[in-house]
């Protein structure tokens, strides 16, 4: 930590606040702390690691979801209020450059991007910070009106790969350098290089270490095709299986209400929340056909089964669903792998929670 011994509780001291709801203790807490740490620190790791917190409580059944948006709301009133004691830059002082950054169409999760767009600011960059879910056609004609030296675009849910990579393609089909960053392109950034991104950033100091050095803009060779990126999409299997989402959901649904006893003493809620499962498994299968990577779809599913084991569910419920969908698509043999890897994975599974949210709490 780069903060003073002194402040070393100023994480705790962050959650205890953010935990109650009291964003004038949040907010009081952070300015003290400005007078003695510098304002990078205690974004990325002082409100960063409460943020993170707020997430793993969330996935541990130790606080509901409104309490989770509660806590996020208060840790993003702390970033504003920073960023209001800031100095304004002076308008004609030499800065780095311009960028966009911003979230691809259907990401909710904006704190990781505004601590990215924070952080650049700080080291001088002017930024257009477009938020959450931006539609691709939006984004391309504010950089039309713009011309940033690159865009980074933020995804934290697998599931929105697909999107990410029209997003990708159709920014640099105009020219413009595309910066990855978010858990949604991999630990490593191996989701960012499969889809074409021009670079990829594990964290706001890495992003800002990727401007410095420079991207080149694409030439003309980076109008290209999904195609060109994926050729393992010919078989259309990513396609049948979207196009079959509906009744995939529904005839899961009634196959468990079959076969899993414990699901007849539901409730319409309850219901609901089990076919809101059931359509998140489709997703992610979707999304690891799309890009070809088993981890997706295993790696949610191992989270899947804990969160339900820490509501009181049995994850061979999963395993139930998993039987079902492979049931009706055994005509599909990618589909039907990443099925059976990820009963495998259900099944052979240590009972342990497993923290951090891979889907919109």
């Amino acid at each position: 930590m780069r903060y003073p011994t002194a402040a070393a509780d100023l994480p705790d001291r962050l959650w205890q606040a953010v935990a109650d709801g009291d964003a004038f203790a949040a907010v009081d807490i952070l300015h003290k702390a400005a007078d003695g740490v510098d304002e990078e620190t205690l974004l990325l790791e002082v409100i960063a690691p409460v943020q993170e917190k707020a997430g793993t409580e969330w996935a541990a059944g130790r606080i509901t979801v409104a309490q989770e948006h509660a806590a996020t709301a208060v840790n993003e009133r702390v970033v504003a209020t920073l960023a209001h004691r800031r100095a304004a830059p002076e308008r004609h002082a030499p800065r780095p450059g311009r960028v966009t950054v911003g979230c691809v169409d259907g990401e909710w999760h904006t704190f990781p991007a505004r601590l990215v767009a924070e952080v650049l600011r700080l080291r001088g960059w002017q930024v257009d910070y477009l938020g959450a879910r931006i539609p691709t056609p939006h984004l391309v004609a504010h950089m039309h009106l713009t011309n940033p030296d690159a865009v980074l675009l933020s995804a934290s849910v697998p599931t929105r790969l697909p999107t990410a990579h029209a997003a990708v393609t159709a920014c640099q089909a105009i020219g413009v350098p595309v910066l990855a960053g978010g858990r949604a392109f991999g630990a490593d950034g191996r989701h960012a290089r499969v889809l074409g991104a021009d670079r990829w950033a594990a964290d706001a100091r890495g992003a800002a270490t990727v401007l410095e050095a420079g991207i080149d803009r694409p030439g003309p060779a980076a109008i290209r095709q999904v195609a060109d990126d994926l050729p393992h999409l010919a078989d259309q299997e990513y396609t049948m299986v979207v196009q079959s989402r509906p009744p995939l959901v529904k005839q899961t649904l009634a196959d468990l209400e079959t076969r899993f006893p414990g699901m007849r003493g539901y409730d319409d809620a309850q219901r609901e929340h089990t076919a809101q499962d059931i359509a998140h498994i489709v997703d992610f299968l979707a999304t690891a056909l799309y890009v070809d990577d088993p981890g997706i779809f295993t790696a949610f599913l191992a989270w899947t089964a804990d969160i339900l084991e820490a509501r009181h569910v049995p994850a061979r419920s999963v395993a139930i669903g998993l039987d079902s969908l492979a049931a009706q698509l055994r005509e599909f043999p990618r589909t039907l792998g990443l099925l059976r890897r990820g009963s495998a994975v259900v099944l052979d599974r240590p009972t342990r929670p497993v923290p951090g949210p891979h889907l919109p709490a």
